[in-house]
């Protein structure tokens, strides 16, 4: 029988939807809901920056004239648009009972024209591009991601194109004005149809429809580089928003004529036409500032892990594990500061792929070489659309003297590791870090994740390994010759490490002994690792699935995975920590790390994923999986129809799995 699986782009639209969903709750505050507005748009832009150009130029090799697919994902996205403008609206009619009036898609009430008429002319007119466009003239080139609105001006029986930007960029896309009581939120789109038709006297009832283009966002770094790579990057950097146009978003309510002559000015022919809404780039809702009480979700302040003087002290006598957000980051940062101030610290290494643009960790790094210490950084220069802000920190911190390592032909270094080592009285003792998430203290405010602080001589001697490794920085690094003895580092041994686990449960399984795996992560993709899972499933292992966004695997599917169960959970905070449990006959095991399951991460990427081998830590991970598997207020089951279900209710009432982590956190040892 033939494998079933779900296609990666439909189910990575599915996950996208689910925002939409998030964003309809009556429940949730407005502003949260703004939120997932916001995050669905923004995701939904890299799709087509990122994505559609793969498929056109796969279909393109594969000689699919018919563009196989993407017509399928396009009616998908037309719906989801026709389902964002009704949430949309219905955001906004909640906001009114707040006196709070965004104008989406709604005339001006009188008495504020003057206020925004005032507005356009010194505040945005300057910002303005006027492009006239003859019928075969190319000279205008659309700016990727910026939004354009399209006229046609009739003079004498002739029509002529005429474009102007939204200057978005460069001045905030919405102005509010406070009348009375009422609030007012106006889209500069709309001030700008409303008033700049007043430049072109004769003709005030120009109609404007909005378009925008989207241009590959692939830079197609050659394997071998040659020369100075930052310097190579910062070039193809220039040249991305010059790309190939991707797609074509316009406003649906435009007239054919008009489009017909827009996609042949602007050559545009080979780009997906996308129907959308009147307003584009939605991901700035955002930026709407409602600061009356009850708009916002109430925050979580984080918990301090108490660390009573040296950190490292602490670590010769005990693991620690954090659960971010809910944890501290403070924590990461005390390690990565005592590291750059302890005169007894001779060592530090340490992997980035994507570092915030105000880095402590990164200062913390400078001071450490400053202060005498031999610091090594891998810089991920790959890491897509952070390439500039790695570049620049790369550049800093080696004018410190920081050893900078930059990226790996071929591969990308997508593992979350660090280590340091320290000489007292003649002992050296090694310390490390092992995590699921970036080494960047603003995305740990809002993405799940697990960070394991640790001085395990036998997990840091493989992570020393991998660092040698990088440092000789060869073209063919994954053809070393290297087995790690404790960890499952790809592309040497995390695939078939995994696979080796699976085929334990499969032969408790068949033995007739207990046998589990429950696993969390973002994606999984790899035919096959989905094919082991199948497998595992047909000899009877029980298989509990968390999976965040891309899952090709379909469960429930008689004599293939009916011992499958597939879960997300969409909620405040983006899940993404990466938890493996095998069951062993009662001698689990559990792993966490950087990888997921698709094929990049197995075979394409250095990842790395640690064992958990502290019981107490161990018994703090299962009860982690326990408590998403039990969620039925955010959670939704993958059924063997290829559709996600909302999970059914409890007599207990709802179960919400990322505020009970939060409840539980505040009641582990060390917490304060």
């Amino acid at each position: 029988m033939k494998e079933k699986l779900i296609d990666r782009d439909i189910s990575w639209l599915t996950f996208n939807e689910r925002l939409l969903i998030e964003a309809a709750h009556k429940n949730l505050p407005l502003a949260e809901r703004l939120k997932f507005l916001s995050i669905y748009s923004s995701n939904l832009d890299e799709f087509s920056r990122v994505r559609i150009p793969a498929i056109l130029a796969w279909n393109k090799i594969e000689k699919k004239a018919d563009k196989a697919g993407i017509g399928v994902l396009n009616e998908i996205v037309g719906r989801q648009q026709e389902f964002f403008g009704s949430v949309a609206r219905d955001i906004t009619d909640d906001l009114e009972t707040y006196n709070i009036f965004l104008l989406y898609s709604r005339p001006f009430p009188h008495d504020i024209e003057e206020e925004l008429q005032h507005y356009f002319f010194t505040r945005i007119a300057g910002y303005i591009r006027v492009a006239y466009l003859e019928e075969e003239d190319i000279s205008f080139f659309p700016e990727n991601h910026c939004i354009y609105l399209a006229a046609e001006l009739a003079n004498k029986g002739e029509k002529k194109l005429v474009l102007v930007n939204i200057p978005s960029d460069r001045i905030p896309r919405f102005y509010t004005v406070i009348k009375d009581q009422s609030v007012y939120v106006v889209f500069i789109d709309d001030i700008i149809r409303r008033y700049v038709s007043l430049i072109w006297s004769e003709f005030q009832s120009l109609k404007w429809y909005s378009f925008k283009i989207s241009r590959d966002a692939e830079l197609n770094l050659e394997d071998e580089f040659k020369g100075y790579l930052p310097a190579k990057i910062e070039a193809k950097l220039v040249k991305r928003d010059w790309g190939i146009p991707a797609r074509l978003l316009y406003d649906k309510e435009m007239p054919g004529p008009l489009l017909k002559r827009l996609v042949k000015v602007l050559a545009l022919s080979d780009a997906l036409q996308v129907k959308g809404g009147v307003y584009h780039n939605l991901k700035d809702l955002s930026d709407i500032d409602l600061q009356k009480p009850g708009l916002k979700d109430a925050p979580w302040k984080p918990v301090v892990y108490k660390t009573p003087g040296s950190l490292f002290d602490l670590l010769l006598h005990k693991d620690v594990l954090l659960h971010l957000p809910f944890h501290s980051y403070d924590t990461v940062l005390q390690f990565f500061n005592e590291a750059a101030l302890d005169p007894h610290v001779t060592e530090i290494n340490l992997t980035i792929y994507r570092i915030s643009s105000l880095s402590q960790i990164a200062e913390a790094m400078i001071s450490a070489a400053l202060n005498g210490k031999k610091v090594t950084v891998f810089v991920e220069l790959k890491a897509r659309f952070d390439e500039a802000n790695n570049i620049a920190w790369g550049k800093k911190m080696r004018k410190a003297g920081v050893k900078i390592i930059y990226s790996i032909p071929g591969m990308k270094v997508h593992a979350k590791v660090a280590l340091v080592k320290r000489n007292q009285d003649g002992l050296l003792q090694s310390y490390g870090l092992v995590g699921t998430g970036n080494f960047n203290e603003v995305t740990a405010k809002f993405y799940t994740d697990h960070i394991l602080l640790t001085s395990d001589a036998t997990l840091l001697k493989d992570i020393d390994v991998f660092f040698q490794l990088l440092r000789q920085k060869k073209g063919d690094i994954a053809k070393s010759k290297w087995t790690p003895l404790h960890l499952l580092v790809s592309p040497f041994n995390l695939q078939t490490g995994f696979a080796s686990l699976i085929n334990r449960e499969i032969v408790h399984a068949k033995a007739g002994r207990p046998s589990k795996i429950i696993a969390k992560f973002n994606n999984l993709e790899d035919k096959k690792m989905i094919g082991k899972l199948y497998e595992a499933s047909c000899a009877g292992v029980n298989i509990q699935l968390i999976v965040r966004g891309i899952c090709c695997l379909l469960p429930g599917v008689p004599g293939q995975s009916e011992n499958i169960t597939v879960s997300r959970i969409v909620d405040r905070y983006l899940e993404h920590g990466r938890i493996f449990y095998f069951h062993n006959n009662g001698l689990e095991d559990i792993y966490i790390g950087s990888s997921d399951w698709m094929t990049r991460n197995l075979y394409r990427r250095l990842e790395v994923c640690a064992p958990v081998y502290d019981p107490a830590l161990k018994e703090q991970l299962k009860q982690v999986l326990t408590i998403y598997l039990s969620d039925n207020a955010k959670a939704t089951a993958l059924h063997n129809d290829s559709l996600y279900y909302p999970v059914p209710g409890s007599p207990k009432g709802d179960f919400q799995a990322q505020y009970e982590m939060y409840k539980w956190v505040k009641q582990l040892p060390g917490s304060v």
